[in-house]
């Protein structure tokens, strides 16, 4: 793997195209802040995996659309040199690329929609990355969380953008306390975890998620197994408060503690048992948030999105506890960096 790597950087020196094309596959690794060629590669199969078996190829295309039209959008604003290598400019537009046609129903009108969402998501992070600095902490996903918020919000606006899997507002109410006949055998909650994973690009499909895992492992050993046990305590807590059975089977608790559970357990921290118990309660903390989020928010008739990762990400780093940092050296934005 080593020799590979070698060659293939070696590669990209030679040829700008290649350079093109390393930099939007690390965009795409960067959903799960890693740094790898392979691991992008593989997100994005995993996409079209998951998008062809639920019957709309738009959403592999939009995440194509979204990831290129992201990093253009940095390279013409010649954006730092360093950051576009690493990929930090495109993770943003692959999952604006990814929610559109998720929520929304494609047409002329919805694509030109994802085309300038996911030009503004490169707009978002700069801003929102000069802000997040001051306080020494990335902007993760809040850039596309932001973004997409605008684009759906704006589809009870306009008679051209059709909404599909969204909405309607609607006030919350209590859940009931008891849910009989909630089926817990091992192959349902074993879906169930794996479906979280897969939920980190809002695809519910058993074998993305897995290809999600491969990915994982082929960049780091130590963010597979945070994401496996992220998901695996998502679900658990889900039970444990009584969460919604449908919502549980399909993974819907458990991408924001997925993304925690790497982003404390293996990017930001060097793992040891202390930090692992850190990324423990930073994972039951966002299901929590997770489930205060989607009350909070339906009555806009809009997904939370990742927004429980960000925010219960940024509470755990703000304090800047006496853990030790990890190996890798971080860029303006805290993203992880290294090859």
């Amino acid at each position: 793997m080593e020799q590979l790597t070698a060659w293939w950087n070696e590669a990209v020196g030679r040829s700008y195209a290649l350079k093109l094309l390393d930099m939007h596959m690390r965009g795409a690794s960067q959903v799960m802040l890693q740094n790898n060629v392979l691991t992008g590669l593989l997100f994005i199969l995993g996409i079209f995996w998951g998008a062809a078996a639920a019957g709309n190829l738009s959403i592999a295309i939009g995440a194509i659309v979204g990831l290129v039209i992201a990093t253009l959008t940095a390279i013409l604003l010649r954006s730092d040199e360093a950051s576009l290598e690493q990929g930090l400019f495109g993770f943003n537009g692959i999952l604006v690329g990814v929610a559109v046609p998720t929520f929304l129903v494609m047409g002329p009108a919805t694509w030109f929609l994802l085309i300038i969402g996911a030009a503004f998501s490169t707009i978002a992070m700069l801003a929102i990355s000069h802000v997040t600095k001051l306080w020494g902490v990335p902007a993760l996903t809040f850039p596309f969380v932001l973004t997409t918020w605008f684009l759906v919000l704006a589809a009870y606006s306009f008679g051209h953008l059709p909404i599909g899997g969204m909405g309607p507002p609607a006030l919350p109410s209590p859940l009931a306390q008891s849910a009989p006949g909630i089926d817990l055998s091992a192959s349902v909650l074993l879906s169930a975890c794996i479906r979280g994973i897969s939920q980190v690009f809002l695809i519910n499909n058993f074998i993305t998620g897995i290809i999600f895992i491969a990915a994982l492992l082929v960049s780091s050993r130590w963010a597979a197994a945070f994401a496996v046990a992220g998901s695996v305590v998502s679900v658990i807590v889900a039970l444990v408060l009584g969460a919604n059975p449908s919502g549980i089977g399909a993974g819907l608790y458990g991408f924001s503690p997925v993304l925690t559970a790497i982003a404390l357990g293996s990017v930001f921290f060097e793992p040891s048992w202390r930090v692992a118990l850190f990324a423990l309660l930073g994972t039951i903390v966002s299901v929590i948030a997770q489930g205060a989020l989607d009350t909070a928010i339906a009555p806009l008739g809009v997904p939370t999105f990742t927004a429980a990762f960000v925010f219960v990400t940024w509470l755990f780093l703000l304090p800047k506890l006496n853990l030790k940092p990890h190996g890798h050296e971080p860029v303006s934005d805290g993203i992880m960096t290294g090859k």
